[in-house]
């Protein structure tokens, strides 16, 4: 089970990492403006936002959900690959791969923190951020001067990731696990832990402007492409660094080291704002990607874990609603406000989610 799930995790990681790093610039050779990738982009993570509603009223994320959503991810992108030349088409295609791509995590993620101990899990999950930083050093090389080589990197990496996820429901069902059925999810309630949700929303959104256009911005400041590679890397490492050595941490105040994460990441914004062509300083920022990515996404994912007893359905929300929903406001607006105060105005944002989190800390005290 441990090795499927390392290695489920590596290709699927490398598959974002294809989706997120290089794509965006990929489509500005194809002529699409900045607001039309920044709107391609907020399609995906729209369609894992709407997602777990289905789920909580109709459907059951079983291993036949799961495995289903395996197959479309792949045909997703051989979709991206023949729609590229039309923005709508293109866009329905993105839709699509961003569905299917919004169930196979949650499933994962949910079985991986039923059956990992904290400090195993961190040493697991980091196989993806391994194949994420693979895949960015390999493409920052063989993509030069290329453009439709990206898509049979797309394709390979989402079939990979189908195999791998096929067999970790293989073994996953040798195991007792409690099915959650639609009537249990009926019982769901975002409200109860509003604030919460509120603050994992806000994070995302001031994380589109990095996800989206963090290589454009760095290209646009002088900054080449081989040396964004190996700034997206940098910040991987200490993420892998952060996954291996979280264990302890995962089993102190996990709300306040959440509060800690989101603070940490307005200070990275507010570095990249003020010295966005500053190599030395890039780095020191992409350094914090090891507390505002891996070390948040853990304690997060690890809190809901315990606050909800319908765990993939909480799973599901929590990409919905911070990758999802935050993912594709975040994507549009940083498309609209791209320029010299992106990353200023994505650092305030990140101001607002750590106070809101103090208002989810208070809520819980009353």
């Amino acid at each position: 089970m441990i090795y499927a799930l390392a290695l489920f995790y590596l290709f699927y990681f490398a598959l974002v990492g294809v989706y997120i790093i290089f794509m965006p610039n990929t489509l500005l050779g194809f002529g699409y403006s900045e607001i039309e990738v920044g709107i391609i982009f907020a399609g995906a993570p729209f369609m894992r936002f709407l997602l777990p509603f289905i789920f909580k009223r109709y459907i059951t994320l079983n291993h036949n959900v799961f495995k289903i959503s395996l197959v479309i991810t792949f045909i997703g992108t051989l979709l991206i690959f023949s729609f590229v030349d039309d923005f709508w088409l293109y866009l329905l295609a993105n839709l699509i791969f961003g569905g299917s791509m919004g169930v196979a995590l949650p499933f994962v993620e949910s079985v991986a923190l039923s059956f990992l101990s904290k400090n195993t899990y961190g040493k697991v999950r980091l196989y993806g951020s391994i194949g994420f930083m693979l895949i960015s050093l390999w493409l920052g090389k063989m993509l030069i001067g290329f453009k439709y080589e990206i898509f049979w990197y797309l394709s390979s990496t989402a079939f990979l990731t189908m195999i791998m996820g096929y067999i970790v429901a293989s073994y996953d069902k040798k195991y007792t696990i409690i099915e959650e059925s639609v009537e249990d999810n009926q019982n769901f309630s975002l409200w109860r832990y509003r604030y919460l949700w509120l603050s994992l929303f806000l994070m995302q959104v001031a994380f589109g402007g990095f996800y989206n256009f963090f290589t454009i911005y760095e290209s646009s400041n002088g900054v080449s492409r081989e040396v964004i590679s190996w700034l997206w890397s940098f910040g991987v490492i200490a993420e892998i660094f952060m996954l291996y050595f979280q264990g302890a941490l995962l089993r102190k105040n996990l709300l306040k080291i959440l509060q800690f994460a989101t603070l940490v990441t307005s200070i990275r914004w507010f570095i990249l704002y003020l010295y966005p062509s500053s190599i030395i300083l890039t780095f020191a920022s992409q350094s914090l990607h090891a507390i505002s990515f891996a070390l948040y996404h853990s304690v997060a994912i690890t809190y809901i874990f315990m606050l909800y007893s319908q765990k993939r359905l909480a799973q599901q929300f929590f990409l919905g609603i911070s990758f999802g929903l935050g993912g594709s406001v975040g994507a549009i607006f940083a498309g609209q406000v791209y320029g010299e105060y992106l990353f200023l105005i994505e650092g305030i944002i990140t101001i607002i989610a750590f106070l809101v989190l103090l208002l989810h800390q208070n809520n819980r005290q009353h």
